[in-house]
């Protein structure tokens, strides 16, 4: 029975002696862990990023507040969207480096328009500064030429507008007596001045240079008068090329012979007809020298018959006078 006891105590401390000799084993000589999720490698960090500030005007250079722009990256995929504070800024932050497309939708006024789209490059870690402008919407013009005494509408009137040294719009009245355009502004108000280069057909040319303002998106109306050319009133009988048939009585012929007075008022003898002749027949013509030699002598031949007719006709009465005078006496 001792025997067995020992034999038992030997076992245990065997059992024992193996149980301390197996820990320490197996710390100091520990197996590799198995890997986990939680454990995987760090990704590589991105580079640093870069941003976009805006600042809107116009072109007098005053800010434009609430100008709505939209920021497109290269793939198309919106990276930004807001509008312009008070002092017209607006920035894009925490841009990954690259090329974006920068879009206006809206300037945020009812007097200016949106500018084009542009690209906008991003660099790492810097901001990337831009200056929008703008531009004032265009004046509407309507140009109107009108008669000076009427009012008429006149058709084909050509005028430049301008400011400055510079013409910014040429407008010709159509059938209408009328032309519109749009004339392009650089304030809220802009002073213009209107020349006409081309005047209506049978109108005088518009000299005056007059002068206008126009608003931005505003309408006005431009009108030049102009006057009718003057022009010279036609003669009251039509000249002709012919002579007259007829000599005027007060503007004699070249070869016509003209009475001439005598110192006494008379006409003399070799330029006149002489005093007894009948005068002419009402409408009949001058006669020359020549054209009256015939009439004289005809006139004299009558003169001459009529006195020895005369004559005669007293001798008889004479003789007659005597006979009665010798019978009263018997």
């Amino acid at each position: 029975m001792h025997a067995r006891l020992v034999r038992s105590a030997a076992a245990v401390a065997v059992a024992v002696t193996a149980t301390l000799t197996w820990a320490p084993a197996a710390s100091a000589q520990p197996s590799e862990p198995t890997p986990s999720a939680s454990a995987a490698p760090a990704e590589t960090p991105a580079p640093d990023a870069g941003s976009v500030e805006i600042t809107a005007k116009d072109t007098a250079g005053d800010v434009l507040p609430g100008a709505t722009f939209l920021l497109l990256d290269s793939t198309g995929q919106e990276a930004g969207r807001g509008k312009t504070d008070a002092l017209g800024k607006l920035t894009f932050p925490g841009l990954e480096p690259g090329v974006y497309r920068l879009k206006e939708t809206a300037s945020g006024s009812p007097l200016h328009e949106v500018v084009a789209d542009q690209d906008v490059i991003v660099t790492p870690g810097a901001t990337t500064r831009l200056s929008i402008t703008d531009p004032f919407k265009a004046a509407k013009v309507l140009l109107q030429a009108k008669d000076d005494k009427s009012g008429k509408l006149l058709p084909g009137a050509t005028v430049n507008i301008g400011t400055g040294d510079s013409t910014l719009l040429t407008l010709t009245t159509g059938s209408k007596g009328t032309a519109s355009g749009e004339l392009p502004v650089s304030s809220r108000k802009t002073q213009f001045w209107v020349k006409e280069i081309k005047a209506p057909a049978g109108y005088d040319l518009y000299e005056p240079s007059k002068t206008f303002r126009a608003g931005p998106g505003v309408p006005v109306t431009v009108t030049v008068t102009n006057a009718q050319t003057a022009t010279t009133p036609p003669p009251t009988q039509k000249p002709t090329d012919r002579p007259s048939d007829k000599p005027s009585p007060s503007k004699p012929g070249k070869d016509e012979d003209v009475s001439v007075p005598s110192a006494s008022g008379t006409p003399t003898a070799d330029k006149t007809a002489s005093s007894t002749a009948a005068p002419a027949p009402a409408g009949s013509l001058a006669h020359t020298g020549a054209d009256a030699a015939p009439w004289l002598i005809g006139s004299a031949g009558v003169l001459i018959a009529a006195g020895g007719g005369a004559l005669i006709a007293a001798r008889r009465r004479r003789t007659d006078n005597s006979t009665d005078d010798g019978s009263s006496e018997s």
